[in-house]
């Protein structure tokens, strides 16, 4: 049997087969040693193959089909195995919010650096801008100016009222959606506006942090609804990220995944430039000369000192 992976409990998974059946299914241990260095072999969005084990509904995961894309992070707890959020995605949708809780400018580029490196479009959505002061609006409209002058959708809305979702929805047609970012920055009550029969549990931010809490528990997709019966696309949820360690990336590489830096660097004097203390480096000038947001500058330096034992853990 073949089928796609729509849900993921940590110690089993749900797969709806091509007839559109569904089965509980469990990997078999020693197909976790095949050079696989993640702590889920298995992820929501994965096509795979069941073998039935005479049991009932349980079969195993046998066989993985090759995966067009995926998003990974370094596990928050095995410095050297990763996290695969999801796989074979068409885009994600990367919500943050200014504050309740705060969205890191670092975060937000680390994600994008990760996409790049491993082709997959992101939506930028910047959520609860009902809910900001004066200052913090004017952050947002001036991460919307970088972040769009660099060639990424970026959307302003308010989830629990639903304003800007109008303009959001279109994006979501037809495609398999990632929905990621912090605890609390909305993404179930964004889900739930555009599925309202998934009826995903929401919280309230924790007063004592100013953080969110945990609410989406394991990673699952959700179709959304069609009028017609035709594939209208699928939303995968996933529980909240608090960090996001790159895995896997050489520091000669990670300029490329910064769009803005990698273009400027084509002006410096030397090829193999880090963008850190050579001279005729174009993208110092850039940041000298205000051409360069310093949050970008300050996430590049922060990829580049990952190779720092232990340093990206500390953070997690």
């Amino acid at each position: 049997m073949h089928g796609i992976v729509i849900k993921n409990t940590g110690s089993s998974y749900l797969v709806r087969t091509d007839e559109g059946q569904l089965i509980e299914s469990r990997v078999k241990g020693n197909f976790r040693l095949k050079g696989i260095r993640t702590t889920n072999p298995v992820a929501v969005g994965d096509g795979v193959t069941l073998r039935n084990n005479g049991e009932g509904e349980l079969a195993f995961i046998t066989a993985i089909d090759p995966r067009r894309n995926y998003i990974i992070r370094k596990a928050s707890n095995l410095s050297k195995q990763s996290h695969i959020l999801a796989a074979n995605i068409d885009q994600a949708l990367l919500v943050a919010t200014l504050a309740r809780p705060e969205t890191s400018t670092t975060f937000i580029d680390r994600f994008l650096a990760s996409a790049e490196a491993y082709r997959v479009p992101v939506v930028l959505v910047l959520n609860k801008m009902d809910d900001l002061t004066d200052d913090e609006r004017a952050t947002a409209d001036y991460l919307t100016h970088i972040y769009t002058d660099m060639g990424y959708e970026v959307h302003q809305i308010a989830a629990l009222s639903g304003h800007g979702l109008e303009a959001l929805r279109p994006r979501l047609t037809g495609k398999i959606t990632l929905l990621a970012g912090h605890s609390g920055v909305g993404k179930s009550t964004l889900l739930n506006q555009f599925i309202p029969d998934a009826q995903v549990k929401t919280a309230e931010i924790s007063d004592a942090h100013g953080t969110g809490m945990h609410t989406t528990t394991f990673s699952e997709l959700f179709d959304l609804p069609s009028p017609d019966d035709q594939s209208a696309g699928s939303l995968i949820d996933i529980p909240g990220i608090k960090g996001f360690g790159t895995f896997d990336m050489e520091p000669e590489e990670i300029a490329h995944y910064f769009r803005d830096i990698f273009a400027l660097g084509e002006g410096c004097r030397f090829s193999n430039c880090t963008h850190t203390q050579e001279p005729g480096c174009a993208v110092v000038e850039a940041l000298e000369a205000h051409r360069l947001a310093p949050s970008r500058y300050t996430s590049y330096l922060s990829m580049l000192n990952d190779k720092e034992e232990g340093k990206y853990r500390a953070h997690l």
